[in-house]
């Protein structure tokens, strides 16, 4: 991702329909930490082009601190024209491939049980991701925390 990607990007998160008004706040703060401060190993983000090239999504993720190998999916999203052509799938498999051959051990990406977010839920266990642990009410009541892991060999 570079800079003059940022609003296509915030447009697409946006457009979703998926993020509330606060998660589009943090959404945005996570790319701007990105483009501003690239000395930061936290957060990395890239983004994913159609064959025009204009971007259609991007994933935002990074190493989990504290931990030997482990990485988050923190953030991901796909321009609602573009769903189901792909380009999701491709940014989870660019990002596996990075974590294997940067040797990290396991994936982790978590997300929320409302049942806007069922699609979401099954595109991660249709890449072979399980579901690993559920905290009832976690993001508010009724909406629990869904954590997936995928380990690598």
């Amino acid at each position: 991702m570079v800079k003059t990607d940022r609003a296509k990007v915030l447009e697409i998160i946006k457009r979703t329909g998926f993020f509330r008004p606060d998660e589009i706040r943090v959404a945005e703060e996570l790319i701007d930490i990105y483009l501003d401060q690239p000395g930061q190993r936290d957060y990395q983000i890239v983004v994913v082009e159609d064959d025009r090239p204009e971007v259609v999504g991007y994933l935002a993720y990074g190493p989990t601190p504290l931990t030997e190998g482990t990485h988050d999916l923190y953030w991901m999203a796909v321009a609602p024209e573009h769903q189901g052509k792909g380009y999701g799938k491709d940014l989870v498999r660019w990002l596996e491939e990075k974590i294997r051959a940067d040797k990290g051990r396991m994936m982790v990406i978590e997300t929320s049980s409302q049942p806007k977010y069922e699609p979401t839920r099954r595109f991660y266990l249709n890449l072979d991701y399980r579901e690993i642990a559920r905290i009832p009410d976690f993001y508010g009541p009724g909406d629990d925390r869904v954590i997936y892991v995928k380990r690598f060999a």
